[in-house]
């Protein structure tokens, strides 16, 4: 595994190049929060109510700043693996020793670290600013934990987006189509908490909530058992996806034909 440690620390550290580029992506969190607190602060005074479904305006708006990082920082891995096949360095990489999941997955990693610190600095700036200190420091590590199940989730369903440019290349419908899940079911934009009872009863069950919801949900009400379910859910849904995914790559590598020759 060192090699692979090493191509996270190199693609870590060329992340830092360019700091202009990492902050100016990392400003499109603070107008995200702005919105957010627009509109929920309206819609609680709408209610008459200072908490709905256990979360207040304070809560709701914390939990929105991590679910937003924790979307804001995935690279864009299927658009990656797609743009490598239509213009044939595909042949390149895949010549590479190296396992080529395991190289994705590593570079995928080395590129968020950083986007996630960013947005969380300057997004947990403007929330704290809005609606007041983050919750309590107990759940920080516990959500940085599920946090990094979350960003395998991604890595495992975006990889086979990806992969599927080896038979179709354009993949933009299918990016489009898994954003949209990662949106309602996931409980990016609204919390899952105020949807329907039966609704919520699905979307918890699907691992979309494992990408989104439930560390975001740890992070503003931290419990030791609430911690254990998403990390057995997140594991669970890893172990089928990852075995999906090396099935799935093996069978697209079949079906590959390389632009240019």
């Amino acid at each position: 595994m060192k090699k692979y440690f090493a191509i996270f620390r190199v693609t870590l550290i060329n992340s830092l190049a360019y700091p202009g580029e990492l902050i100016g992506r990392s400003l499109m969190i603070l107008p995200f929060m702005w919105i957010f607190h627009q509109l929920w602060s309206v819609t609680f005074a709408a209610a008459g109510a200072q908490e709905i479904n256990g979360l207040t305006v304070r809560s709701t708006l914390w939990y929105l700043m991590l679910a937003e990082t924790i979307e804001l920082s995935r690279p864009r891995l299927g658009n990656t693996i797609s743009e490598a096949v239509k213009d044939g360095s595909i042949a390149y990489i895949l010549s590479k020793p190296y396992d080529f999941l395991l190289y994705h997955y590593s570079t995928s990693l080395g590129e968020t670290i950083f986007r996630a610190a960013m947005n969380i600095l300057l997004g947990g700036a403007m929330v704290w600013w809005l609606v007041g200190a983050p919750p309590n420091p107990f759940g920080w590590p516990l959500a940085l934990l599920t946090i990094l199940g979350a960003w395998t989730l991604n890595f495992c369903i975006a990889a086979m987006i990806g992969l599927s440019a080896f038979i179709v290349e354009d993949i933009s419908a299918f990016q489009w189509i898994y954003q949209k899940f990662a949106f309602i079911l996931g409980g990016l934009l609204i919390p899952l908490d105020f949807y329907p009872a039966w609704l919520q009863t699905i979307a918890k069950a699907l691992p979309f909530s494992a990408m989104v919801y439930s560390p975001a949900r740890l992070f503003v009400e931290p419990s030791l058992p609430a911690f254990a379910t998403t990390l057995a859910m997140q594991l669970a849904w890893i172990a089928a996806l990852g075995l999906l995914l090396v099935y799935f790559y093996r069978r697209s590598l079949a079906h590959l034909t390389v632009n240019g020759g």
